[in-house]
């Protein structure tokens, strides 16, 4: 016997860590399969095409949209994002639970496509200020991006009562322990199907 596979989203203000702790689920858990999302913005220097995203120019995301490709999408700060459907449901079925970093709203959109298979994580920063600082640190935004992502920073905030668990992120290795805590207890308490 098995448990049924899920999708663990991991959620929070821009800032917080999901792609970091995502990454290094990934290196604990080969169970786990990372949903790569796809996106209009510009690569920074440090990511990987196929990697980190998927990037892709707006006519090819919107044609994308028209073959109805994707779970879901949203446009955030002025681009693109989404997540292609043919990976999510091919890992599912060869028994791979799927992780993604998503924002609230699409979030949403999978636990309605995927009822009783969402299990949800919002991260909480150590404080708005530290927050701020590491937004700042990351040296890839311009001052309009960042005065956006600031900004939203407390809305983002109240989300986190439409999740299932919030882990602190004020120690990366405790928090990704905390996260791989969270995957192995609903693997545990997962719904169980005969092989």
């Amino acid at each position: 016997m098995k448990h049924q596979n899920f999708i663990l989203i991991i959620s929070g203000p821009s800032g917080s860590g999901k792609t970091t702790i995502c990454k290094k689920l990934l290196e604990l858990d080969k169970n786990l399969f990372y949903s790569v999302s796809i996106t209009t913005r510009k690569k920074r220097d440090n990511e990987v095409n196929g990697i980190d995203y998927i990037f892709i120019n707006k006519e090819e995301f919107l044609e994308m949209i028209r073959k109805d490709e994707l779970l879901e999408w949203a446009e955030i700060y002025g681009k693109f994002y989404g997540t292609p459907k043919k990976p999510i449901f091919e890992n599912l079925n060869n028994g791979k639970d799927i992780i993604m970093d998503i924002d609230v709203q699409g979030k949403r959109k999978i636990e309605r496509n995927f009822r009783g298979r969402v299990i949800s994580v919002f991260l909480i920063p150590p404080s708005k200020e530290a927050l701020i600082e590491r937004l700042r640190k990351r040296g890839d935004l311009s001052e309009e991006e960042l005065f956006q992502r600031i900004s939203l920073i407390d809305i983002e905030m109240n989300f986190k009562w439409e999740y299932d668990y919030w882990v602190l992120n004020d120690n990366l290795e405790r928090a990704v322990m905390d996260v791989k805590k969270i995957v192995d207890v609903e693997r545990l308490r997962g719904k169980f199907i005969l092989i």
